[in-house]
């Protein structure tokens, strides 16, 4: 008899595990059910109360499940409506692609379950590390996947007011402690065990009254978005049509002082396109403007590459860094080439370019660029900022439709500007095109999937953050110390 209740406790702790990550993304833009953020992480430490190890560890997997089968659903409008694939075979792939990467969790839920099994406080403090550095671990690990943090759900929160300070890793870290201590406070009848997370909290609300940058003066932008059907936009008949609407568009805005185009808004390689730069260079110089704009180009060896160029008063370019896998690329190209139209897409053969380059300038502001995917990199964004006046991302989000993912992706731009201390400005293709502030507040936005030019003022600021000075290093050794403390306690 005791076997059975035993096995309905199991079925429920798995259960739990599995919705609480479901839960998660919707807490991310444009939900924005922000509390989901704090109860997901708590939905877990629940579920592994109890159990053996090898239990424990499956309760994290079926977490990593749940979160990214939700999260990451938007790969499927990829696949299905740009890659040609069946409704039943972009399902397959977007779940073989969760079932492998949901395996990332297997690190810290062994560590967690074979080695952290101690008192509630220090469980909690060894949970809340692990959470982090997973999170950090996923940054990176091959090439990194660094979406779905606990961070980006808590903006719009106090808790958002550590990014400058400690990154978006380090908002999580504050924002799962707070979460665990509620869940300990409630079980365990004590609210002592809440003093930790309102510490953190209370600390939060009053970083909000510094600031760790300073005004220095206003540059006028023009961003024109051109709402370009995805199906048309590499079509060799629409090249001089697209051109025409971008250049057409831009007659309204040459004098002030930087003109955006979008990703991959001209269609020709740069090598066929000599003639339309240089009447775009004359025509932007004779305004007194600095035009930035994005087109394909080729490296010395034949290769693509994803290319931002200034003209008029700007100088430089800047090459795209990190690819986008599938998108930009296609890992095991060797097997995977015309299987499906998905892994044959246009400009999927780029390579990256170096991780050194010059900056760019637009009529003497030095900016930090990011293209598409590069801007949820939050050490890329960093390193590249230092020294900068502004950063610019360009992106191309039509590939993800009406999808969540552009919202997830326009929501970690935002955290750049706040751990940077630095205005944001986002073109896009057909949306999110917007302005964002140092603080990571939308301050001017066009609706998505229209044809618009956003017009507004952004500010240039000059100082640093404490994170932009740092990175995540501090917060990835508060962990280590976390997990040191935690495993002492355990052994006594």
């Amino acid at each position: 008899m005791g076997s059975k209740p035993r096995r309905y406790r199991d079925i429920f702790g798995d259960m739990l595990a599995f919705f609480g990550g479901t839960l998660f993304p919707l807490s991310l833009s444009p939900i924005g059910l922000w509390p989901l953020a704090i109860a997901s992480p708590i939905a877990l430490y629940a579920a592994c109360q109890e159990g053996s190890v090898r239990r424990v560890v499956l309760r994290f997997y079926l977490y990593n499940l749940g979160l990214f089968g939700v999260g990451v659903s938007w790969i499927f409008v990829s696949i299905n409506e740009f890659g040609n694939a069946s409704v039943f075979l972009s399902i397959s792939l977007v779940a073989l692609f969760v079932f492998a990467y949901s395996l990332v969790c297997l690190p810290q839920a062994y560590l967690y379950s074979r080695y952290f099994r101690t008192t509630q406080i220090y469980r909690a403090v060894a949970f809340s590390a692990l959470w982090v550095l997973q999170e950090w671990f996923r940054s990176w690990f091959l090439t990194g996947f660094p979406w779905l943090f606990v961070g980006y759900g808590v903006m719009e929160t106090p808790f958002e007011n550590i990014a400058p300070i400690a990154g978006v890793f380090g908002v999580s870290l504050v924002a799962v402690i707070f979460g665990v201590s509620l869940y300990l406070a409630i079980t365990q009848g004590s609210w002592r065990l809440m003093v930790p997370g309102l510490a953190l909290f209370f600390a939060s609300v009053s970083i909000s009254y510094v600031s760790f940058t300073q005004h220095e003066r206003t540059v006028s932008v023009s961003l024109i978005q051109g709402n370009i059907d995805q199906h048309k936009k590499w079509l060799p008949e629409n090249r001089e049509l697209i051109y025409d609407l971008y250049k057409g568009s831009s007659e309204t805005e040459w004098g002030r002082d930087l003109v955006i185009w979008p990703e991959a808004s001209i269609t020709l390689l740069r090598e066929q396109a000599s003639g339309v730069l240089a009447e775009l260079d004359r025509r932007a110089s004779i305004a007194g403007s600095a035009l930035l704009l994005g087109i394909p180009d080729r490296d010395s060896s034949g290769g693509f590459q994803n290319t931002l160029i200034a003209l008029g008063e700007g100088e430089g370019q800047y090459i795209k860094r990190r690819l986008v896998p599938f998108g930009e690329y296609v890992p095991l190209e060797e097997f995977l080439r015309g299987l499906i139209d998905f892994f044959d897409l246009p400009m999927s053969r780029n390579i990256p370019g170096p991780n050194e380059q010059l900056p760019v300038l637009a009529g003497g502001n030095r900016l930090s660029l990011s293209i598409c995917y590069e801007v949820v990199y939050p050490n890329l964004v960093r390193l590249s900022s230092k020294s900068s006046d502004l950063l610019v991302t360009v992106s191309n989000d039509t590939w993800f439709g009406s999808s969540i993912g552009p919202w997830q992706h326009f929501q970690m731009a935002r955290m750049r500007a706040l751990e940077n201390g630095r205005t944001m400005i986002r073109a896009t293709n057909n949306g999110v095109t917007a302005l964002v502030n140092y603080r990571g507040e939308v301050t001017e936005q066009l609706p998505q999937f229209q044809f618009g030019i956003l017009r507004a003022e952004a500010e240039v600021r000059s100082g640093a953050t404490p994170f932009n000075q740092f990175g995540t290093w501090p917060v990835l050794v508060l962990c280590l110390i976390f997990l040191g403390i935690a495993v002492q306690r355990s052994d006594q």
